[in-house]
């Protein structure tokens, strides 16, 4: 493998390199990822770790997501050292998919670097090209214009004409659903179909919820009629739950922090029910319900 190194491929005076100390800290950077590579190389070689040669690229897929999510947590807790951490374990499987590519003889790391650079490069036309961008707005518009001349990643290579493809393509099929409905909202909203003001969500949400409680009240008959009520009530939810996503959308927040963050309070709220409910010599099992809605109402007004 070549040595690692940060390359320009965007053309004649297009990024200037950097000078000095700077450039030495990149050069340094690019010699600690190096080892790194080497690292992985050896685990996966003959005299390497017996765990590390039978990996595929499907079974390490909830690894990847195990440490995103980490780093996810790290930002969320404005845990420094932890997110140094975690962005190490992240970073590694980055390493780790392109040391399987190249075993296969499909890309390597530079490779890798090289591309995203070149693609950073490109979609900055504003920062390295004739364009300019004023605000953030402006830069991100520049973005996704240039983004929108790319194929949609995951499509075929001979896939239609750009007339011939959706906004909506080239979302990840693997994102959690929340953020998938992100997604899916902004991309939509980008192209000017999206609710005009926050009550028209409030009110839609309101319509989703109806509707599931009129399914709710529909009594199912025979084994067919229970699974078709399944299906729509799972229909409905599914609704309700994507207009929920999106009001935090049309809110400028983002929907699967939100449902983290909520997650992250009712597991406080619960483990400090639990230690009060040990206080009476109980577990929570042995609790009826008001006395559960009791101590949970008492925890929430000390919070």
């Amino acid at each position: 493998m070549a040595k690692l190194g940060w390359k320009t491929s965007c053309g004649q005076g297009a990024f200037a390199e950097t000078r000095g100390s700077a450039n030495r800290g990149v050069d340094l950077a690019g010699e600690k990822l190096s080892k790194l590579v080497e690292l992985m190389a050896h685990l996966r070689g003959p005299d390497g770790c017996p765990w590390d040669r039978a990996q595929d690229y499907d079974s390490v897929k909830g690894l990847l997501l195990e440490e995103a999510y980490e780093v996810v947590d790290a930002v969320s807790a404005r845990d420094f050292d932890a997110l140094e951490d975690e962005l190490g374990d992240l970073l590694f499987q980055v390493v780790f998919y392109s040391r399987l590519a190249e075993e296969e003889r499909r890309f390597t790391i530079d490779d890798v670097v090289e591309r995203v650079h070149a693609k950073l490069v490109r979609r900055h036309p504003h920062v390295f090209g004739p364009t300019r961008a004023r605000t953030p707005e402006e830069a991100l518009k520049s973005w996704n214009a240039v983004k929108e001349t790319e194929r949609p990643a995951g499509a075929p290579r001979n896939s239609g004409t750009p007339s011939e493809r959706s906004l909506l393509d080239g979302i990840a099929r693997a994102l959690p659903s929340t953020l998938e409905a992100y997604e899916v909202g902004v991309r939509a909203a980008e192209a000017g179909f999206d609710w005009v003001k926050v009550e028209d969500l409030l009110d839609k949400i309101e319509e989703e919820l109806q509707e599931l409680r009129r399914e709710l009240s529909r009594p199912p008959r025979g084994e067919p009629g229970v699974r078709e009520a399944k299906r729509r009530i799972e229909e409905e939810v599914g609704d309700l739950l994507f207009a929920a996503a999106n009001l935090a959308r049309f809110l400028g927040s983002d929907p699967e922090s939100c449902l983290r963050s909520a997650n992250q309070k009712f597991k406080r709220r619960f483990q400090t029910l639990e230690r009060e409910v040990a206080k009476l010599g109980k577990r929570v099992h042995e609790c009826g319900p008001e006395e559960l809605d009791r101590v949970w109402n008492a925890v929430k007004e000390h919070e």
